[in-house]
């Protein structure tokens, strides 16, 4: 029996229907069904579709993923069922940390749920941290201030976006990149988030935009690193938007006058 027609078959169940009842939702008979949800039978691509509306779960999912080990009601309330699946281990069954170049972010956002993907994924082990599934981000430049360039930046897992709380620091994967924040508080359609540097005022990101996201539990300075020292780069950046702001603010002022 494959994938599809396990989670068929648990799908339907969970939702109390009947092969009958199910298969008339569908727009066929029982003894056509019955073929898909006992492997006897692949469904064509018209009726995945059907069936992966029908239950509101992606088609990539009823396909590959073995549904019965996720909590099924929160899967389907994610959007576009978004799920962290692939990991790597050792040969004893342990999780490696993979790491996230920041180069290759936007490869990320289009393979996070890829197992080929994160397979070429490097990789390293901390001992300390065994209880949870992490990843590492690599800074590079300013991508990820206050954090060097150079430095790798450790996250664990967030199952559940309500389990997110605020005034603590987390590595958001969203539709527009790799971002470290502290996240301010919650709403039932967004988060809002903010940098460390308090220049920049707080802003929103969407729940529908987030891929996933990750508890910050370790960061990992560069060789060279000196405390104290800030990145030059970083520092000219936020003087010349700080240059822009003062500009716009002079030409509202010459206006009014």
């Amino acid at each position: 029996m494959s994938i599809f027609s396990e989670n068929i078959r648990l799908l339907r169940h969970k939702k109390n229907l009947s092969q009958q009842s199910f298969a008339e939702s569908l727009g066929m008979s029982r003894v056509r069904y019955s073929k898909y949800e006992d492997g006897r039978s692949e469904a064509p691509y018209e009726i995945l579709i059907r069936i992966s509306k029908f239950f509101n779960v992606s088609i990539d999912l009823l396909l590959t993923l073995d549904i019965s080990k996720y909590p099924v009601d929160n899967m389907m309330k994610l959007p576009e069922n978004r799920v962290v699946l692939p990991i790597t281990v050792d040969s004893e069954g342990e999780n490696f940390i993979e790491i996230v170049p920041q180069k290759a972010s936007m490869g990320y956002l289009k393979g996070f749920s890829d197992a080929d993907y994160i397979d070429k994924l490097s990789r390293m082990k901390l001992p300390f941290l065994k209880n949870g599934k992490y990843r590492a981000f690599l800074a590079d430049g300013d991508s990820m201030p206050p954090f060097a360039d150079g430095s790798y930046i450790i996250g664990e897992y967030i199952e559940q976006l309500t389990d997110l709380k605020p005034g603590k620091e987390y590595i958001f994967v969203t539709s527009d990149g790799i971002t470290y924040k502290t996240l301010v508080k919650q709403t039932k359609k967004s988060v809002i988030v903010s940098a460390d540097n308090t220049f920049y005022e707080p802003y929103e990101i969407p729940l529908e935009n987030v891929f996933e996201v990750w508890k910050y539990v370790r960061g990992i300075l560069p060789e060279n690193y000196k405390p104290g020292k800030t990145n030059e780069t970083y520092i000219n950046t936020v003087l010349q938007e700080l240059k822009t702001s003062i500009k716009e603010l002079d030409d509202k002022v010459s206006s009014i006058k």
